[in-house]
């Protein structure tokens, strides 16, 4: 790549993105001297028990490093469309933002690229990560692509295959894919500046025996745990949803004799037998603490008990005497 075509004051990008995840994107964009002509992010938010307002991740860095910002309630406001326009960007570049209307992305000469958490056209939607370690895959990976007016179908432009370990949670695979995203989008956007990629729509990636598995926002049905299930697809749903929003199962205590929610962190397993009881308790009391599943034990490591801060098993057990 020739850093004088970065360097390039005629080419310049919009920057659209909120969460941790786009502010990897942000700063190798940032750092190899292509000029963002302003960031988009979400509007303020109340936050805590005060409800003060907080900046999304991608709005701080955005202000530590003197860019101009914007953070349009509706897309779609005149004003906001307009003052895009103003710009005159060259590429519109896009990392966990919100669903853009046509009127957005159409706006740059180079159009809009989105940096995806999948190897689509497997798992769009709004958490591959998630749903690609609840479904046990051992290969994700990340893909840019260019936006069109369905949600993830646009014309593939890179993609990177990623290998999950095996006992790897959606927190851990989120910081490796933020990195390697960026990398991956950053190559693209010199690419795209250079005219040197060719856009592949996503039907060359589709077979006759290609299962397409989605990727929607994960609902508080996802994180409720079924012991009558199977202890790979428990252990997989523990570490698919850990640490946020992370999965949660009940458990009764000798204290006020009341069932207590406990959200599960890390977790492992042992197979069984058919003699295996769904729900029911193994435990020392002191050091394990087990719960039956349909072909095995699970075993809770870090948890969070109700009011209670994140602790290792034993610091609950230590606590709490378990009924059942």
């Amino acid at each position: 790549m020739n850093s004088s075509n970065i360097n390039d004051d005629d080419f310049c990008i919009i920057f659209m993105g909120t969460p941790d995840f786009a502010v990897s994107s942000l700063e190798i964009i940032l750092k190899n001297n292509i000029k963002i002509a302003v960031v988009v992010t979400s509007p303020d938010k109340p936050a805590g028990r005060g409800l003060k307002l907080k900046t999304s991740p991608v709005k701080n860095y955005a202000i530590q490093h003197n860019i101009p910002i914007l953070q349009p309630h509706n897309l779609l406001d005149p004003l906001f469309i307009s003052q895009l326009k103003e710009y005159k960007p060259s590429l519109s570049v896009v990392v966990a933002f919100r669903i853009l209307p046509n009127e957005i992305f159409n706006i740059p000469k180079l159009g809009t690229i989105n940096l995806h958490a999948s190897l689509l056209p497997q798992y769009r939607g709004a958490a591959p990560i998630n749903r690609a370690i609840m479904n046990g895959e051992k290969i994700t990976g990340v893909t840019t692509f260019i936006i069109d007016k369905a949600i993830d179908t646009g014309k593939i432009l890179m993609q990177e295959k990623i290998k999950i370990e095996d006992e790897e949670t959606a927190g851990e695979l989120h910081d490796r894919m933020k990195i390697i995203g960026a990398n991956l989008l950053f190559k693209t956007i010199i690419a795209m500046k250079n005219n040197s990629i060719t856009p592949i729509p996503q039907e060359y990636y589709i077979t006759n025996n290609t299962i397409l598995k989605k990727a929607p926002k994960i609902t508080k049905a996802d994180c409720i745990i079924n012991w009558e299930t199977g202890c790979i697809n428990i252990f997989n749903q523990i570490r698919g949803l850990s640490p946020s929003p992370t999965a949660f199962t009940n458990l009764k205590i000798n204290k006020e004799d009341k069932n207590i929610q406990i959200k599960i962190y890390k977790a492992n397993y042992i197979f069984g037998d058919k003699r295996n009881e769904p729900g029911k308790i193994y435990t020392d009391g002191k050091t394990y603490l087990g719960i039956g599943a349909k072909d095995g034990i699970v075993f809770l490591k870090i948890i969070k008990p109700e009011g209670k801060n994140i602790m290792p098993i034993e610091a609950f057990l230590r606590g709490y005497k378990i009924i059942s």
